[in-house]
């Protein structure tokens, strides 16, 4: 019985090396084989790859606990629990992260790993928050300096580029997910319904409460963008905001606790077959359309009107609208543009001097840094 047994395995592995032997041969002739081998050595250097982004990262990496106290009818107050995730990126002590992670706190503690690896807790203050880009800037007083990512662009990554995202999700500290980038330029996306200036990245790493704020990370280690929402209703659809909206943004709110924006006084669409039934736009070459005029507005004094096509500020093209408001809104005020513009198939060129947006919101009064108070009940949101 064991004779048979055993040769029955021989039996198999002859006819393995019977299929595999000829082709092997061929190999070894030189024969032309019809595809193409993959090498093991290549996937481990891309694990090794990705393994070496996430730790030599997450000592820069924070986990960010708010508390939000609220006065019930009966006149006692209850306090809230948020979670959320952040990132150093300067050695003295400061964080990026999304505002809507510390929005209205009344305490925020920052997580650090120490160089020994354990959690140290920091309060931290609000140096500066901006709603529309959904950025924040923290400062903690940690004693030492810390170690910083670098910030990169998310034009150094393309569809399909592997990316790292490093956070705190459900309050599991330093959590790592990979995936690759689905998909840039998502303006379709509006986060909780609000309005912002979002020109988001797409991609498939795993997202969850609590990871909005840290960092998206490219295969050298550098920041790319932040991650921030999460389609609910899909499974693998993340999405982050690319790091160079936080860095054009990221001065103004150190030197100011704000984004002073600049402002032109018009509306903007993009050009469409509709808009060119609209405005008689027949023949104009393609940019972005000006659907509205404030008469009064820097834009209206010098000289636009509706059924203009801007079709470049300071020389650089323009093709869509909602990168020509991000444009005059990161330049800020008392700058001044210069707008080639088609009327009536006919070439202009005008000078805008921007002011500040009208209504402008108050910043968000800023959280000082002080000691936690006594623990108290919370309730998770």
């Amino acid at each position: 019985m064991v004779r048979t047994q055993a040769k029955g395995v021989l039996l198999a592995i002859a006819c393995t090396l019977g299929v595999a032997g000829p082709a092997v041969a061929a190999q070894r002739r030189g024969g032309e084989r019809l595809w193409l081998e993959a090498k093991g050595q290549e996937v481990r250097t891309q694990r090794s790859t990705l393994s070496q982004v996430a730790r030599s990262a997450m000592p820069s990496v924070v986990s960010i606990t708010t508390r939000q106290v609220s006065t019930e009818a009966s006149g006692e107050e209850e306090s809230q629990k948020g979670i959320g995730s952040g990132f150093i990126i300067h050695p003295d002590g400061y964080i990026l992260t999304s505002d809507h992670v510390v929005e209205g706190a009344s305490d925020i503690t920052v997580s650090v790993l120490s160089p020994e690896g354990y959690a140290e807790e920091f309060p931290a203050e609000v140096v500066g928050a901006d709603a529309r880009t959904d950025c924040a800037l923290l400062r903690i007083q940690a004693g030492r300096p810390l170690p910083a990512l670098k910030l990169s662009s998310a034009s150094r990554v393309e569809v399909a580029d592997w990316i790292v995202v490093i956070g705190n999700p459900f309050g599991l500290a330093h959590s790592v997910t990979v995936g690759v980038v689905s998909y840039k330029g998502r303006t379709e996306v509006t986060p909780n319904g609000r309005d912002g200036d979002f020109d988001y990245m797409q991609m498939d790493a795993s997202i969850n409460p609590g990871n909005s704020g840290g960092p998206v990370l490219d295969l050298k280690g550098h920041v790319v963008a932040i991650a921030n929402a999460v389609n609910v209703a899909g499974q693998g659809i993340g999405f982050a905001v690319p790091i160079d909206i936080a860095k054009a943004v990221l001065p103004h709110l150190k030197a100011h606790g704000k984004v002073r924006r600049g402002w032109m006084g018009i509306t903007v669409e993009d050009f469409s077959p509709g808009m060119v039934s609209e405005f008689g736009l027949e023949g104009s070459r393609p940019g972005v359309v000006v659907s509205g005029v404030a008469e009064q507005g820097p834009a209206g004094r010098a000289g636009l009107r509706a059924g203009d096509v801007i079709v470049a500020l300071n020389a650089q093209p323009v093709a869509r609208a909602h990168k020509l408001r991000w444009q005059v809104s990161s330049r800020g005020a008392g700058r001044s543009v210069v707008l080639q513009v088609r009327r009536g198939g006919h070439p202009l060129k005008l000078r805008v001097t921007l002011e500040d947006l009208p209504e402008e919101q108050a910043p968000v009064a800023p959280v000082a840094a002080r000691p936690s108070p006594p623990s108290k009940p919370v309730r998770s949101p």
